[in-house]
């Protein structure tokens, strides 16, 4: 499905992040490889949104580096996000969708084979020509995703996408995060659900304070936590 250049792997090299006064990341390394999906965890406030908007390139470090595929300063032309509330364009569900594949410049004559083809993919075809913003959150996030999909991205950066939703809603977004993932596609998603990140998860990143705590295969992680910090937190006690 997809052709070079790919971004990955992207590699933080001690990346610090700072606003202001405050650190948000600290003295992060970490490599996100292609595979199953990569998921992110960790109390509020652990730095998980800004290692995603850093990841997308939307952040530059305040102290490290970070690189796609080896380069630095790379576009970013095949990475996506869908963040935790997305904004609907005033236009229907496809209008949304052809909109980013003008962004995308993708040829006009591909568009509406394109926009079927991602709506189908997230159960919306059936309300194609419905406003955006009549519907409902769970379908609106179905509906980033779709548009998230129009550049069709080698990497995609999810920022809690299910923490508004209802139990059914949540697992239509997590069939979808599934089926973007069997479709070759690196999904690198953060959650503050651990259900969540058992089901979805090929390996964990749980970060607390701005800093990795813990990194590893999803099972190994959950069944034999290595640090105290990852101990309380799988057990759902505060992470102070």
């Amino acid at each position: 499905m997809h052709s070079a250049p790919s971004d990955l792997p992207i590699r933080f090299e001690s990346v610090t992040i700072d606003a202001g006064a405050h650190r948000i990341l600290d003295c992060v390394s970490l490599i996100i490889k292609s595979g199953p999906p990569t998921l992110l965890i960790g109390p509020n406030g652990s730095g998980k949104t800004t290692f995603l908007r850093a990841a997308m390139g939307l952040l530059s470090p305040s102290q490290g580096q970070l690189t796609w595929d080896g380069a630095a300063d790379v576009p970013p032309v095949r990475r996506a996000m869908v963040f935790q509330r997305p904004v609907m364009l005033r236009r229907t569900a496809a209008g949304n969708i052809r909109y980013a594949l003008k962004a995308a410049n993708i040829p006009k004559e591909r568009h509406e084979a394109r926009i079927a083809e991602l709506l189908a993919l997230v159960g919306l075809a059936d309300i194609a020509s419905r406003p955006a913003r009549r519907l409902s959150g769970g379908e609106q996030q179905r509906l980033a995703l779709a548009r998230a999909l129009a550049r069709d991205p080698t990497v995609l950066f999810l920022d809690e996408p299910t923490a508004s939703l209802d139990p059914a809603a949540t697992k239509a977004v997590e069939d979808i995060v599934r089926a973007i993932a069997n479709r070759g596609i690196k999904v690198v998603m953060a959650t503050h659900d651990l259900g969540e990140a058992r089901r979805l998860a090929g390996d964990i990143v749980l970060l607390h304070r701005g800093r990795v705590v813990e990194t590893g295969d999803a099972d190994t992680f959950f069944r034999s936590p290595k640090t105290g910090e990852a101990k309380t937190f799988i057990a759902g006690e505060l992470l102070l």
